[in-house]
């Protein structure tokens, strides 16, 4: 491609601004999940989901209120698929390890009793203490063996440098998404995990994509700058990189306001991913990149090869 085609941008000229404030956040991050720890949801406490339809639209709080009344703790009302349909989760009775009839029939009793209308049982779920604790467990495995794998890929497919850069910085993505989903208490179940997934995986593709671009240019750009060949390549990718982080995040914020409650936890993460791994791609991995000293002379070594 040719220059005029394109502005050269210098990003690298941020990087010293960037790193301090990110070994900041990532400070924070870290200080967030050890004092305030997660807030886990009922996938990974356990306890009992209880899928009610009614005759007419209810109001959440109103119902929430109803339940509190009557002596359940911590009760958390949400719609699913309409105004008409709510989802009661109840946390974990250490006194109960099954789905409790009575605790089922108390809380259509309340709501009978406090909003004068019919209401409907349509589904019940009980998860017990081993069964989150599966969770727990099956969630952490998941998050590992996807880091390892992309690990494994990107240390064949880049030159180390290269691939250094987008460890730390896949590292950093994760580290600060968990800051924030601990500091602003955001319940984590298991469509977080998805989320944190996704992200990962959105986070790799646009790190691929510039590394791509880097590397050809070693190849065939005729500059002897390293720094030139970084600036040069994060420019030639930016209107690819910046329309697909806009249409994503249009989508995922349609997710965030009319997706309903269930998919607001997912479509936050998510939304916080392609953020930050945007950012990350052009500021942390291409600038760690350069930093451990990426030159022409690696690339040529590993084509003779």
């Amino acid at each position: 491609m040719s220059e005029s085609y394109y502005k050269i941008y210098d990003f690298l000229a941020w990087k010293r601004l960037i790193f301090f404030l990110s070994i900041f956040l990532f400070f924070i991050s870290c200080c967030t999940m050890i004092t305030r720890g997660f807030n886990w949801g009922l996938d990974f406490t356990g306890g009992m989901l209880v899928e009610i339809s009614s005759e007419k639209d209810v109001n959440l709080i109103n119902i929430q209120n109803i339940l509190v009344q009557s002596g359940f703790k911590n009760p958390i009302v949400q719609h699913f698929g309409s105004q008409k349909d709510i989802m009661i989760r109840l946390p974990l009775d250490p006194n109960e390890n099954k789905i409790n009839q009575h605790t089922i029939s108390k809380v259509l009793y309340a709501l009978r009793q406090g909003i004068v209308q019919n209401f409907f049982v349509k589904q019940v779920n009980w998860i017990g203490p081993s069964v989150h604790s599966q969770l727990i467990n099956t969630g952490i495995i998941a998050l590992l063996v996807a880091l390892i794998c992309i690990l494994v890929y990107i240390t064949f497919r880049f030159e180390w440098r290269l691939a250094t850069g987008v460890v730390i910085s896949l590292i950093y993505d994760m580290i600060v998404i968990l800051g924030i989903l601990s500091l602003f208490a955001i319940k984590i179940d298991s469509t977080i995990i998805a989320a944190l997934m996704s992200a990962i995986g959105y986070s790799i593709n646009d790190k691929i994509v510039i590394f791509d671009r880097i590397r050809e240019n070693f190849y065939y750009t005729p500059v002897s700058k390293s720094i030139d060949i970084f600036n040069i390549s994060l420019s030639q990718v930016l209107s690819r990189t910046i329309i697909t982080s806009v249409t994503t995040i249009m989508v995922l914020l349609i997710l965030l306001i009319w997706g309903g409650d269930i998919l607001h936890g997912f479509a936050v993460t998510l939304l916080l991913g392609t953020i930050i791994g945007t950012v990350s791609s052009i500021y942390i991995a291409s600038a760690l990149a350069f930093k451990f000293g990426t030159a022409r002379n690696h690339f040529i070594k590993i084509n003779k090869k």
